[in-house]
Formats: structure tokens, C-alpha cells, sequence
């Protein structure tokens, strides 16, 4: 009797262990997604931030000005006027008088209040810097074409870059992506899964980006100033790759929200 019921304290000792490893387990779990949700918010929240900045300053300050564009291989690049809406979305430009190329000075009201030579869509664009100079950025429409455009010069572009950017992501936020079908409930898990991780990398590489500018600024040698060209070109490069990627992280955020089945009841 003895000998059973030693063998049934061991066996309900190594129960108990069990049942404390697998709480213990559970417990880190826990904590681990409380953790990571706190960064994800901690995150949003400072991409949400920066990115209403962006509009606001986009809304108070109407992005306009004269830039280049690549019309064909015959006629190379022309001047252009451009001017954004950003409640529409739309980029717009005009042609502009050959007198007052490089004085960066608007065309005539009765030009500006006549239709546009063309327009661009901006939602679902993508607006990426080229890296052929430190001028030049194009343009990737939701309708398949590419604009390709030139500013005066880095500065320019950049400022150009960040503010179409801010508009493009206001207005992809509001497009009606349809035929989408709902992912299984294994691949929406591996999915969600997977945002987490590029989140967690997305703000890593704005850390690192943020370091960078801040080397750059601080710099202090005999070899290299501050405003060196190259080391201004590899700011604005990493700068502008790293608001790409927060772009695309938008875009597949939303396709994943789409994807997510309803929780509210279907009403018959």
C-alpha cells in the first residue's frame, strides 16, 4: 500500500510540475504579447503622429512650384507648374511661360484657373526618389503610369517627396480595394504574425535612420563637414527609403484589415 502510494504522490507531483511549467510558459506568453503590443501602439502612435504633421503642414502650406517632367525621348524634359490638392488627392500641372524658367515664378491666374495640362491621382501612388542624381523622383501611379519629375535640387526634392507622400497615404487610407477575399484563419494568424515583425523591424530601421542623421550632424573632421554633398545625398537616400518602407508597411496593413473576417453578426 506503501509502495502505491508513493508512485501516486510522485505521479501528482509530476502532474503539478507540469501544470506550473505550462502556467509559467503561458505566463511569459502573456507578457511577451503584452510587450509587444505595447511597442506596436508606442509605434502607431508616433507614425500616426508624424505623418498628420506631414498633412497638416501639406494643408496649410498648398505644395506648389515649378518642376521638370519627362514628357518623351524626343522632347526630353519640360518645365511644368505643379500644384497639389491634397483634400482631392490629385497633383496637377500646368504649362508654364519659357520666360520665367528658373524664377520658379507661377503662371498667370487665367492659366492657373484654366484646366490643367494633366493630372495625377496620388492615392494608392507610390513616390519614390531616383538614384540617378539627388534631383530627380518619380511617381508610380495606382493606374499603372510613372511620372517622373525634377526638382531645382535636393532640398527640393525632398520636400516634394515628403509632402506627396503625406497626401498619397491620407487618401490610399480612404480607397475602396475590392475584390478581396478573406484569408483562412491559419494564413490570417501567419499574417498577423508577420505584420508584427516587419513593425518591430520598421521602427529598428527609424532608429537606425534617426542615428545616422545625427552622425552626420554631429560630424567633426578634417575629411568631411556636415554639408558635404555625399554625406547630405546618403541622408536624404536613407531618409526617403525609410519613409518608403512605412508606406508600404500602410498598404499591407490595410490589405490585412480587409482580410480580417467580421466580428459583427451577419443581420438576415
Amino acid at each position: 500500500m506503501s509502495e502505491k502510494r508513493q508512485r501516486k504522490n510522485k505521479s501528482r507531483q509530476k502532474q503539478q510540475q507540469r501544470q506550473q511549467e505550462q502556467q509559467a510558459q503561458q505566463e511569459s506568453a502573456d507578457r511577451d504579447s503584452a510587450r509587444k503590443s505595447r511597442l506596436l501602439a508606442a509605434t502607431d502612435a508616433e507614425m500616426e503622429s508624424n505623418l498628420n504633421r506631414m498633412i497638416n503642414q501639406t494643408l496649410r502650406h498648398q505644395l506648389s512650384g515649378q518642376l521638370s517632367k519627362y514628357t518623351n525621348v524626343m522632347k526630353g524634359w519640360q518645365y511644368r507648374w505643379f500644384t497639389v490638392d491634397a483634400k482631392t488627392g490629385f497633383l496637377s500641372y500646368y504649362l508654364c511661360d519659357s520666360s520665367a524658367v528658373g524664377d520658379d515664378i507661377a503662371p498667370s491666374p487665367h492659366v492657373l484657373a484654366s484646366a490643367p495640362r494633366g493630372q495625377v491621382q496620388l492615392a494608392g501612388a507610390v513616390v519614390y526618389p531616383s538614384d540617378e542624381d539627388s534631383r530627380t523622383f518619380s511617381i508610380a501611379c495606382a493606374s499603372g503610369d510613372t511620372v517622373k519629375l525634377r526638382a531645382n535640387d535636393a532640398r527640393a526634392r525632398q520636400e516634394w517627396v515628403d509632402g506627396l507622400r503625406a497626401v498619397v497615404e491620407s487618401h490610399t487610407k480612404a480607397m475602396d480595394i475590392s475584390n478581396s477575399s478573406p484569408l483562412p484563419p491559419r494564413e490570417l494568424l501567419a499574417a498577423s504574425d508577420a505584420m508584427v515583425s516587419a513593425r518591430q523591424a520598421l521602427f529598428l530601421t527609424e532608429q537606425c535612420n534617426a542615428s545616422l542623421a545625427r552622425a552626420i550632424e554631429s560630424i567633426d573632421c578634417a575629411s568631411f563637414t556636415p554639408t558635404d554633398p555625399d554625406l547630405l545625398l546618403l541622408k536624404a537616400i536613407s531618409t526617403a527609403s525609410t519613409q518608403c518602407l512605412h508606406q508600404c508597411l500602410g498598404l499591407l496593413q490595410r490589405h490585412q484589415e480587409m482580410n480580417q473576417p467580421s466580428s459583427e453578426p451577419i443581420m438576415l
